[in-house]
């Protein structure tokens, strides 16, 4: 129980809050920002819709945790302007993350140079003004090669972090896919990060994560400028798993 208390302490600071839900309105971001300071520390970022950010920025204050959102969410078009457009706009509202959905469709049907573009205009964009993170897809690229070639095109092209998953497809992050991509980040020697995201619900589950990076990566790489868990229930189990008394209130599937 020691080391899954260990690994829930951890795991707690890696945590990217998030609600991606189509009911979100300013009172439910501003309680999600309450949750995001714990009696067991704070987590890393609070992920929010665009139209949340200024909200996010204002309740989170000088607590030190990032606001992150997303762009090009959730199907991950080709449409790269409006996807900069956001990204933009999210950035001068106070964005110190972004989040931005690789065009995982396009790659399936064999156009890999629209995801290379997109993520380097992004990052592009983003240098020197906030943290790019780049979501594959990882449930709907479904195999290893093409899981393996959307990675390999985003740390290429300059992301920061890559991403699994946006928690609106069936299959979400799965150690399988973390592999994969841990290996690809090893393997291109980069300073690059990675975020599972989805479907990591216990602290079980997000211990299981945290080993893989530390075998593939070393235990020293695993902080939250090179890890982090999208995620909202999450929290809970962690602040079961350390005993603690403060709980969220908000559930949803990411």
């Amino acid at each position: 129980m020691s080391d899954l208390k260990a690994a829930a302490q951890h795991a707690l600071g890696l945590i990217d809050l998030t609600s991606l839900n189509d009911d979100d309105t300013v009172e439910k971001i501003e309680a999600l920002c309450q949750q995001a300071t714990t009696d067991k520390g704070n987590v890393a970022a609070v992920c929010v819709y665009p139209p949340f950010v200024t909200t996010a920025r204002q309740a989170l204050g000088d607590s030190g945790i990032q606001v992150a959102t997303v762009t090009n969410f959730p199907h991950g078009s080709i449409d790269i302007d409006s996807s900069l457009s956001l990204a933009r706009q999210a950035i001068k509202d106070g964005a110190d993350e972004i989040d931005v959905v690789f065009p995982y469709n396009a790659l399936k049907q064999g156009n890999a140079d629209i995801g290379f573009q997109l993520v380097k205009q992004h990052a592009e964009l983003c240098k020197g003004k906030a943290l790019l993170k780049v979501i594959i897809e990882s449930g709907e690229l479904a195999t290893e090669a093409l899981i393996e070639q959307a990675s390999n095109i985003c740390i290429e092209a300059g992301a920061d972090f890559i991403k699994t998953s946006t928690g609106k497809v069936p299959v979400n992050a799965t150690p399988e896919a973390a592999r994969i991509m841990l290996q690809c980040i090893k393997n291109s020697n980069k300073d690059v990060g990675f975020k599972a995201a989805g479907g990591v619900r216990t602290t079980e589950e997000a211990a299981a994560h945290l080993q893989i990076a530390a075998d593939i990566m070393g235990a020293g790489w695993v902080t939250k400028d090179h890890f982090r868990f999208g995620a909202s229930s999450l929290l809970d189990s962690l602040l079961e798993t350390l005993g603690s008394h403060t709980k969220s209130n908000e559930k949803s599937g990411y």
